[in-house]
C-alpha cells in the first residue's frame, strides 16, 4: 500500500450581495465570499490537497477561473469530480484534517452537518473528517472580517 499526503490552501474576501458557502453548506450570514465558483474555501482547500497527493495538479488546472463553465459552480460538485479523477488515479482517501480561519460566523452550530456533507462526498465515515475553525485575533485581513482562508490536509493510500 503506498501513501500519500497532500496539503491545501484557500483564502476569498467577503462581500456583500453574496451567500455564504461552507463545506458545500449554505451558512446564514449578511457577507458571502467572493470569487469565480461559489467560493466554498473549504471544499477550496481540500480539492486543492486532494489533487496535490494523487499528483493531478492543482483546483486552477481543471477548473480554471475566467472559463464560463465553472462561474457560480458549486464546489461540491467540484470536489464529487476531483474525488473521481483521484479514484481513477489509483487512490482512495483515507481522511482529511480541515481548519477554518475567519472572525465570523461560528462555525460549530455548522460543524457536524459540514463533516457528514464531506464525509458523503469523499465516501468516508465522518469520523475521517476533521473540521476545525480558529479566529485570526483580530490581527490581519481575516482578523479586520475582509475574508476568510481555510487549510486542508488529505492522506491518499494506493497501489501506484
Amino acid at each position: 500500500m503506498k501513501l500519500r499526503i497532500g496539503n491545501g490552501y484557500d483564502a476569498h474576501r467577503l462581500v456583500e450581495g453574496r451567500r455564504l458557502v461552507l463545506g458545500g453548506e449554505e451558512i446564514p450570514f449578511d457577507l458571502g465570499l467572493d470569487g469565480f465558483s461559489d467560493a466554498d474555501v473549504i471544499l477550496h482547500a481540500l480539492g486543492d490537497a486532494i489533487l496535490g497527493a494523487a499528483g493531478l495538479g492543482d483546483l486552477g488546472t481543471h477548473f480554471p477561473p475566467g472559463d464560463e463553465r465553472w462561474r457560480d459552480a458549486d464546489s461540491a460538485e467540484l470536489l464529487r469530480q476531483i474525488v473521481s479523477m483521484t479514484h481513477d488515479a489509483g487512490f482512495e482517501i483515507v481522511n482529511c484534517d480541515i481548519t477554518l480561519i475567519a472572525e465570523a460566523p461560528r462555525l460549530a452550530p455548522h460543524r457536524e452537518r459540514i463533516r457528514y456533507r464531506i464525509a458523503k462526498i469523499l465516501s468516508v465515515h465522518r469520523s475521517a473528517v476533521g473540521l476545525k475553525a480558529t479566529t485570526n485575533e483580530g490581527m490581519g485581513w481575516i482578523g479586520r472580517g475582509e475574508g476568510m482562508a481555510a487549510m486542508a490536509s488529505v492522506l491518499l493510500q494506493g497501489a501506484h
